[in-house]
């Protein structure tokens, strides 16, 4: 058993190196989102698109076919195979990180299967874990090819949206997968009666969250999809006004919500008021039940990051009047940061789900 639980432990370890490695993958993602990147590439070479360009002529043949985008054409017609050269940069260790994913994932689960780490158990969540793999990958060049056509000089918002909450689904249900072989949930037989109902009450309030969270991310896609934040680059109110004019300037609802950038930008401070006062709630009475170290170690977390994310919020809408293209300044770390925690705060919430799914 004490074996087994090793073989588990291992296993576990694998999946949480894939957790960070996603982490950073998203992170390079945002990167490449701020520094206008994204469309630098313009064709998708699994295997010899893995090596950067060699040589001045290979350089030259892809600057190419960068000039022949619409966001060179419209955009940044005044590049120098220099400013190509940075751009192409950030798009191709985005995707080298991606192969990068792909490769320890492989060399991992060939490892385990010839060891015979795996429990039968594994299989299933494992073959789930490679198809939602493969699919953020061809989500991924959905998105940028929505860049490369008629007069788009970025990629599809709604595109970017897709592809962002499924690298967060996939990130998720790594993050659980490995937490389902490592740590321990909280048993009802260790709770008494009151303590099991509180706890499940805990955990409505946790799917809740999640559900909050999940447009609130989509949301904070469409902002970054969209460069919404400078539209009102003032805080508390927006632009002056706590209401702000123009939320229903489109002609319908679903206009609004997914292009209206006035509306997408009071939707989404919206959306971080109420996670803000309903995890402090939800905090409070976490804080106030006992259960084992897991729990105890994970169940403040949300408290800590949302109240990160919302201060890194507003430094963003404040910096953004400041915003230069092209110079990576507090604007760019602001939202870099936000993202990054958004993230930390939706794997907190995730931590409290699983401790209590044996209640």
């Amino acid at each position: 058993m004490e074996i087994q639980d090793q073989k588990s432990k291992a296993v576990a370890n694998w999946l949480l190196l894939g957790v960070g490695m996603t982490v950073i993958q998203i992170a390079l993602g945002g990167i490449t989102r701020l520094t206008g990147s994204g469309l630098s590439i313009t064709e998708w070479d699994v295997v010899t698109g893995a090596l950067p360009p060699m040589g001045e002529a290979a350089w030259q043949a892809l600057f190419a076919k960068y000039k022949t985008t619409p966001q060179f054409q419209l955009l940044n017609f005044d590049f120098n195979l220099a400013n190509f050269k940075f751009i192409f940069f950030w798009e191709w260790f985005h995707r080298l990180w991606a192969r990068t994913i792909g490769l320890v994932f492989a060399i991992g689960f060939i490892y385990f299967f010839v060891k015979k780490y795996f429990k039968p158990s594994m299989i299933k969540p494992l073959v789930v874990l490679f198809l939602l793999g493969a699919l953020q990958g061809a989500i991924g060049w959905i998105m940028v090819a929505s860049g490369l056509q008629g007069d788009a000089v970025y990629v599809k918002p709604t595109r970017l949206a897709l592809h962002f909450i499924f690298a967060l689904g996939l990130l998720a249900y790594t993050y659980w997968f490995a937490l389902s072989l490592k740590a321990n949930v909280i048993e009802k037989k260790t709770v008494s009666a009151e303590g099991q109902y509180k706890f499940l009450g805990i955990r409505k309030w946790a799917w809740v969250i999640i559900a909050i969270l999940f447009f609130q991310l989509v949301y904070g896609a469409l902002m970054a999809g969209h460069k919404a934040a400078n539209v009102a680059s003032t805080w508390p109110t927006i632009n002056g006004q706590w209401l702000p004019m123009g939320l229903t300037s489109k002609d319908s609802f679903l206009l609004n919500a997914v292009n209206n950038t006035i509306w997408i930008h009071f939707v989404h401070r919206g959306l971080a008021y109420i996670l803000l006062a309903i995890i402090i709630y939800w905090s409070v009475q976490m804080n106030k039940l006992k259960g084992n170290r897991f729990w105890v170690s994970v169940n403040m977390l949300p408290l800590f990051f949302v109240f990160v994310q919302v201060l890194l919020g507003i430094l963003t809408i404040l910096s953004s009047a400041n915003i230069v293209p092209g110079v990576w300044a507090k604007f760019e770390w602001f939202a870099q940061l936000h993202q990054l925690v958004g993230m930390l705060l939706l794997l907190s919430v995730v931590n409290i789900i699983y401790a209590t799914k044996e209640i």
